[in-house]
């Protein structure tokens, strides 16, 4: 789920207000609120909805899932953000953001492209590759290490330059690679983000991330999610695991008819969130005839803050929206992040043929 945004001018009286408000909806059982609290309280984690609704939820416990929402560890590091200087957060690009001088050096000539200034730096500064970052308030991209600048994701200056697998080689040579954290999530980066692709270097990027020992298998999560279907199509090439939710994604329905028995109730969950996303529609009656819920809202790293009926209204998935209606899907459920409905999706995103059907829908 996408971490919300502090306000212009955030104060601690509206934010303990949001938490009185969640402390509100959890004792309505309300399925949004549920599901904020799936994923922003440690606590409950995969939990279903009725072990969520019937736990105690304290005062501080409402604290800390609206500090996490707004992508800080704790209440306590909201506060401090809150007291000093950029309380309202800061929209500068991540390279500007580093305090430390050598490593934003670093970050400086990967930008460039310059493969001969930044060896001769790393010459100077060996455990530069070793080194991280930290940015708060973040959705992802919380402690990066130098290699994961090559994917620019998030975008920073929406473009690579032309030398930019050389600067991935370098740093991978110099030991960049070793941290399995780092080559793990830069892989996701590459694989999930577009201007890796439009600059023609994603596949060829994700050859050099996993000829150094990347795991394909948690980037195909990401790109799938973020419909990076040419990086999910070179990670099955290097070594990702054909798994129901692949198969789903991919629109691949013999194997995912080969897959659904054996899988397990994540996968499945998973499975459902991305066939609706892709408008996979046989995939979802599949699944759906499997006893699937069409109103759970998606599982983490799959667009969370979403119900599959949102997902499958926003990409303009008419056929995809039919079959979830046929088979239950609520309409009036509410996504966590904007509040809008999937009609209201439909309308945001343009879909009047969707709008259409969810308005058939919702009489």
């Amino acid at each position: 789920m996408p971490t919300k945004r502090l306000p212009a001018r955030p104060n601690l009286d509206q934010l303990k207000r949001q938490a009185q408000d969640l402390v509100t909806a959890h004792a309505a059982a309300d399925p949004a609120a549920l599901q904020r609290l799936r994923e922003f309280h440690p606590r409950f984690g995969q939990a279903p909805d009725r072990a969520i609704a019937e736990a105690r939820l304290g005062w501080s416990d409402a604290l800390l899932a609206i500090a996490r929402e707004y992508g800080f560890a704790s209440w306590a590091r909201l506060k401090s953000r809150l007291a000093g200087s950029g309380a309202a957060g800061d929209e500068r690009p991540h390279h500007e953001r580093i305090d430390d001088a050598v490593f934003r050096r670093a970050v400086d000539l990967i930008d460039d492209g310059d493969v001969e200034d930044l060896a001769r730096w790393l010459d100077e500064h060996p455990d530069l590759v070793r080194r991280h970052v930290a940015f708060e308030g973040e959705n992802y991209f919380r402690n990066p290490g130098l290699l994961a600048f090559v994917a620019e994701n998030p975008i920073r200056h929406d473009g690579l330059p032309p030398r930019i697998v050389e600067v991935a080689r370098l740093l991978l040579d110099r030991g960049a690679g070793r941290d399995r954290r780092d080559i793990d999530e830069t892989l996701a980066l590459v694989a999930s983000g577009r201007v890796a692709r439009e600059a023609g270097v994603q596949v060829e990027l994700i050859d050099l991330l996993r000829r150094h020992g990347a795991d394909p298998d948690p980037a195909m999560l990401a790109a799938l999610a973020h419909g990076e279907l040419e990086a999910a199509q070179a990670l099955m090439a290097r070594g990702a695991e054909l798994t129901l939710p692949v198969a789903a994604a991919l629109g691949n329905l013999g194997q995912a008819q080969a897959r659904l028995a054996a899988a397990d109730a994540e996968a499945r969950h998973l499975a459902l969130a991305l066939a609706a996303q892709h408008g996979r529609a046989e995939i979802l009656r599949l699944l759906l005839d499997a006893d699937e819920d069409p109103d759970r809202y998606n599982p983490v790293g799959a667009h969370a803050h979403s119900t599959p009926l949102h997902q499958a209204a926003l990409n303009g998935h008419a056929e995809a929206v039919q079959v979830l209606l046929a088979h239950g899907a609520r309409t009036d459920l509410k996504d966590t992040l904007w509040n809008g409905t999937p009609l209201d999706w439909a309308r945001h995103a343009g879909r009047a043929e969707v709008a259409a059907v969810l308005e058939r829908g919702a009489q």
